[in-house]
């Protein structure tokens, strides 16, 4: 999740997509396999912390970060381009100039699916210089991508077509998101039925917070969590600080998960949540301590779930 500080970057110089333009239709059929309606699969937590384990293991071999213009950025965007090739998404990468560096989106399509109808997770892949980026926001990048990997496993064919995307720039003023969703046509911004974002979902003092932008995602989310009995609140924190911001101006329906940044738990909040009152959901936000020691499993495990429970239920 980026800083909140008055104005931001915007991305200049534009490259071409890999292999489909954003937006754009998929020809090849759906694989046979989960039928329509089926239920979402429990997301596996150990997966995801594995792709966790490879993040921090990519910012510790290139000087300590993942952030934007840096190796361990786009070593990251490699590591997971690599584990959605070999599960039969056809992806895309966006590649933008700002503040003199080369970013890049990555876009993961899974055949099938009405593609009038798209149903977008999505979340950022770039840390800030001072860390890892683990929980901002690996975890986020991390139980999207597993959530893909999951659709493949199932070989889930859906009515509405899914797409995945992870983010660049996005600590530098949402500068990724912000360039794909200018790089839209009207006709397909239209054709985007929900964008989704997971920034932040593993803190270690968590928080169980749902955006209110729209109903129907919004309920969905709190379906979710009303069947674990935990109880959740409005999200306000990171309100137009994140990848889900260009989307909303617009015009597309937004939803999401987070579990807090550098806002202090209430007691109020520790007596429905466990955890720390007094302490910041996330006493690491933006810092060199960032790592995986600084994820809070349960949450990361419930949230991982709740992303593959509203993408299977807002796609059918």
């Amino acid at each position: 999740m980026k800083l909140s500080v008055p104005g931001r970057v915007t991305a200049t110089a534009v490259v071409a997509t890999v292999s489909l333009l954003a937006g754009g239709s998929i020809a090849s059929a759906a694989p046979a396999g989960q039928p329509a309606g089926a239920a979402a699969p429990d997301i596996p937590v150990a997966n995801v912390k594995a792709h966790l384990t490879q993040l921090q293991s990519i910012a510790t071999a290139n000087g300590g970060n993942r952030a934007h213009g840096r190796a361990g950025y786009k070593a990251s965007l490699d590591y997971v381009k690599a584990k959605l090739d070999a599960a039969g998404f056809t992806t895309t990468i966006q590649q933008f100039t700002s503040s003199g560096r080369t970013g890049y989106n990555l876009i993961a399509d899974w055949p099938g699916g009405d593609t009038n109808q798209v149903i977008m997770s999505g979340s950022h892949l770039d840390s800030v210089t001072a860390g890892a980026g683990i929980n901002d926001n690996g975890s986020g990048s991390a139980a999207v991508l597993e959530t893909a990997l999951a659709v493949s496993r199932a070989g889930h064919h859906p009515a509405k077509h899914l797409r995945f995307a992870w983010w660049g720039a996005e600590e530098l003023g949402l500068v990724g998101s912000r360039y794909y969703v200018n790089r839209l046509s009207t006709t397909d911004r239209s054709r985007i039925s929900g964008y989704l974002n997971f920034d932040m979902i593993g803190s270690p003092n968590p928080g169980y917070f749902v955006y209110d932008d729209d109903p129907a995602i919004e309920k969905t989310f709190k379906t979710y969590y009303a069947g674990l009995g935990v109880p959740t609140e409005i999200e306000t924190e990171g309100d137009g600080r994140s990848d889900h911001a260009p989307f909303k101006n617009a015009g597309v329906p937004v939803g999401g998960l987070f579990s807090g940044a550098d806002y202090v738990k209430t007691a109020a909040q520790a007596a429905k949540w466990g955890g720390t009152s007094g302490l910041a959901f996330d006493r690491c936000y933006h810092s060199s301590c960032d790592t995986t020691a600084n994820i809070n499993d349960t949450a990361l495990d419930r949230n991982s779930d709740a992303v593959a429970y509203a993408v299977w239920e807002l796609s059918q």
